[in-house]
């Protein structure tokens, strides 16, 4: 996939360590967790939304659900909603649908990361497909992308 090489070239320029795996099929976070033997909580789930000021990325971890009305206040906007399947793929033309690694600045997108993902040392995230994934540090992560840090997730139910 192409985005996976644009990515792994991204990291490879920025000095960043990294570990590319692949897994069977999964298309929730839960499931890339289960695969990859690594905590929900480590796995960055990107989700696309549109506001009056255009697309943005939430990054959260794998065991929450974004609060959209906490974000919306956070960023202080008017209105907020989830992007659809059709925009996400005009968006994202080269992932496969929910497979777009959090690097909303290789995609000119705002990247808002909740806090709790903020205080994981490392995370697990897509690749641009359902079984490539990236593990991490978080803080190179912060480094190249530059996210805004919000509280705007809540812990499901359900938590790994």
């Amino acid at each position: 996939m192409p985005v996976l090489a644009n990515l792994r070239e991204f990291l490879d320029q920025n000095g960043v360590e990294y570990t590319h795996t692949i897994h069977p099929l999964a298309y929730t976070a839960r499931e890339v967790a289960m695969a990859e033997c690594v905590p929900a909580r480590e796995v960055a789930k990107t989700v696309i939304f549109l506001s009056e000021q255009g697309y943005g990325m939430a990054v959260l971890p794998g065991d929450c659900v974004v609060d959209l009305e906490q974000l919306r206040l956070d960023l202080g906007l008017s209105r907020l909603r989830l992007a659809t399947e059709a925009e996400l793929k005009d968006l994202f033309p080269t992932c496969e649908l929910g497979a777009m690694p959090p690097f909303g600045n290789l995609f000119g997108l705002p990247v808002y990361v909740d806090s709790r993902l903020a205080g994981e040392d490392m995370i697990t995230f897509n690749a641009g497909t359902h079984r490539d994934v990236i593990h991490m540090h978080f803080a190179d992560f912060e480094r190249l992308v530059h996210p805004s840090i919000v509280p705007f997730a809540r812990r499901t139910t359900m938590a790994v």
